[in-house]
């Protein structure tokens, strides 16, 4: 995978969440199977915290749904009901990025790989998905 980090911008439907998030243009997401991302549909990335920065005028806008051991904070817009990111219990240091919440134009690869979250904690220790929210020393 590409390591150049750029500057990707997003957020939900309805625009009233934004953030900008720094990745590669080339990335791995993630398509969970556990009982919330299944329904949701969701495929994300994970990036440290530190490169994730939400727009100061969003906070109004989300809510947080929590369930099971709470570490996973889904965090969602009120208006629209998007998850356009939110913390994953995987990578509680970190946060996970919907990739089709990133707005066109610089995220030009995704490779998709499967992390199987009816089986959580074998998934987590098989994928090294824990490894996504680090930051990497070059």
């Amino acid at each position: 995978m590409e390591s150049e980090v750029i500057v990707h911008n997003g957020g939900c439907h309805c625009k009233r969440v934004r953030w900008k998030v720094r990745s590669p243009a080339s990335i791995v997401a993630w398509q969970c199977d556990c009982t919330d991302c299944s329904m949701r549909g969701n495929t994300h990335f994970i990036v440290p915290s530190r490169e994730f920065e939400l727009n100061e005028d969003s906070k109004q806008f989300l809510t947080t749904y929590t369930f099971g051991t709470h570490t996973a904070k889904h965090i969602f817009c009120k208006v629209c009901g998007i998850t356009s990111f939110y913390i994953p219990r995987s990578n509680p240091d970190g946060f996970a990025v919907t990739y089709r919440c990133v707005d066109p134009g610089t995220l030009k690869h995704v490779e998709i790989r499967h992390f199987n979250g009816q089986d959580w904690e074998a998934s987590f220790g098989k994928t090294g998905i824990s490894a996504c929210s680090k930051i990497s020393s070059e």
